[in-house]
């Protein structure tokens, strides 16, 4: 009995240690450091749920608020104050913004509204019903001749789907809507950026509950090749006639937006003769026993083997710790003037800017 009384504190402690474990990532004040030369500036919160940052023009950035169902306009030249644009949408993800488009990726919908500056109008639903479950549709976003790449998340952590439309990049034709799989084995990308010079790279969040298989992924898209998920095992983490990854990261962190680096930002990257940089968010993850990720990534792409056959032998990659402990990020983009903004999910909606010193 007296073994027992002496246990209940300790257990009570471990529980609320794990609790707190579990909150303080999207509890703000975070003890966020980046690296040395720049800062961290809190711009305003209350935007409930960011998922997606796209510059408009010089001084408007439009958000995906994902848990209200709205996409906001923030005037940088009125404190990022927000209008909503549009609202009763089903979790947006990602838009895409055309001269005289807009295009909403939302739970297993893709629609096109006409756009007059930031007046939408006559929305066209372009593909509808894919199915969602653990994961749903994310980023939507366009190869430099208008054809639309439109992330599709798995519906489970590990499982074979019955649609093909999930767990795969899909390629859709603006104007009709007529679409197809571009690739597939890809679990859960969020985001990806066209590079010029290298083309289309994409991130990939692998399987939970499987010890430090796999880790978090940046590819290179090549059009009709698979990508390894749900196959993949710790003894074999690229199975036959499947591609590996340009660029790896923590298991489990939730490797998500991607922005490429401009020539005109002070963020450190390559020269544009020495290679491409791009800066990743790295939401966390509950599949954990500690917290990680909670962070900002740099990744620096150089040259590869000149006559390799595969993206992995392309292009070497060099990832390292930009920005740590500062909560839940996920989208993130450069500013017209070259500042990294980002935006963190949890804690009501956080929107930041990191600039040189």
């Amino acid at each position: 009995m007296g073994v027992r009384k002496h246990l209940v504190p300790i257990v009570c402690c471990l529980f609320f240690l794990l609790i707190a474990r579990e909150i303080y990532p999207y509890v703000e004040p975070f003890n966020s450091e980046v690296a040395d030369g720049f800062s961290i500036e809190k711009i305003d919160s209350g935007y409930g749920g960011p998922t997606c940052l796209e510059w408009a023009d010089n001084t408007s950035l439009l958000m995906c608020d994902r848990d209200s169902g709205r996409i906001l306009l923030l005037d940088a030249e009125e404190d990022f104050s927000p209008t909503t644009l549009l609202t009763d949408l089903d979790h947006p993800h990602d838009i895409h913004l055309t001269t005289e488009h807009l295009f909403v990726s939302e739970e297993g919908k893709l629609t096109r509204y006409n756009r007059s500056n930031f007046s939408f109008s006559g929305p066209v639903v372009l593909v509808d019903n894919i199915p969602s479950g653990n994961h749903q549709t994310n980023a939507i976003n366009a190869f430099p001749n208008g054809t639309l790449i439109w992330h599709s998340g798995s519906t489970c952590n590990v499982c074979q789907e019955s649609d093909e439309r999930n767990a795969a990049l899909l390629w859709v034709h603006p104007v009709t809507g007529e679409h197809g799989v571009l690739a597939s084995g890809v679990r859960n990308s969020f985001d990806g950026v066209w590079v010029p010079g290298m083309g289309y790279l994409f991130s990939d969040n692998g399987r939970d509950w499987d010890g430090d298989h796999p880790d978090e992924e940046v590819n290179l898209l090549v059009e009709g090749e698979a990508y390894g998920w749900p196959d993949d095992d710790p003894d074999n983490p690229i199975p036959s006639g499947t591609l590996g990854p340009i660029a790896q990261w923590t298991p489990h962190t939730s490797l998500n937006g991607l922005a490429l680096r401009p020539n005109n930002s002070s963020v450190p990257g390559l020269l544009p003769s020495e290679g491409f940089t791009v800066y990743a968010s790295v939401y966390g993850s509950w599949n954990t026993i500690l917290p990680q990720g909670h962070e900002i990534v740099r990744i620096d792409f150089t040259s590869g083997q000149s006559n390799a056959s595969t993206p992995s032998e392309q292009w070497n990659s060099t990832v390292t710790r930009f920005a740590t402990d500062i909560g839940t990020p996920l989208p993130l983009v450069f500013g017209p003037e070259g500042n990294l903004y980002y935006a963190t999910f949890g804690g009501g909606g956080t929107l930041y800017r990191i600039t040189a010193n």
